[in-house]
């Protein structure tokens, strides 16, 4: 299959395809922070792939936040790092989704660093 031809979408799910099988090869044991990101919003969840579940999860929709823009992003991943912490988890690997690491996603892993995660 030829990846040239990928639209966005496509091309958004081959990147985040590809990130998960490098962080279960490389991260053994570790929980995933999977950052998912709308046109609106902004959401981050703690999963851990050996059970299949969602240990912890924040949004901007969630902290009933109108959007998802970068000041929004920061307090998500505030958030997300006091409930991570009170589970008792420091470290953690970072699924971006698919998404660069820029703008929104680079603030909202800035902000979980800044919380006290280690990734």
């Amino acid at each position: 299959m030829k990846r040239i031809n990928f639209n966005k979408k496509q091309q958004r799910t081959y990147r985040h395809w590809r990130t998960v099988k490098k962080i279960r090869a490389i991260d053994n044991g570790k929980p995933r922070l999977l950052v998912t990101k709308t046109n609106s919003h902004i959401i981050a969840q703690l999963i851990d792939d050996n059970q299949n579940k969602i240990l912890v999860a924040s949004s901007s929709i969630q902290l009933k936040l109108k959007n998802g823009n970068k000041d929004n992003a920061i307090l998500v991943g505030k958030d997300i790092g006091k409930k991570v912490l009170a589970l008792g988890i420091k470290e953690v690997s970072f699924d971006r989704g698919g998404s660069k690491y820029h703008g929104r996603v680079a603030a909202l892993a800035d902000a979980a660093r800044e919380a006290g995660l280690v990734f």
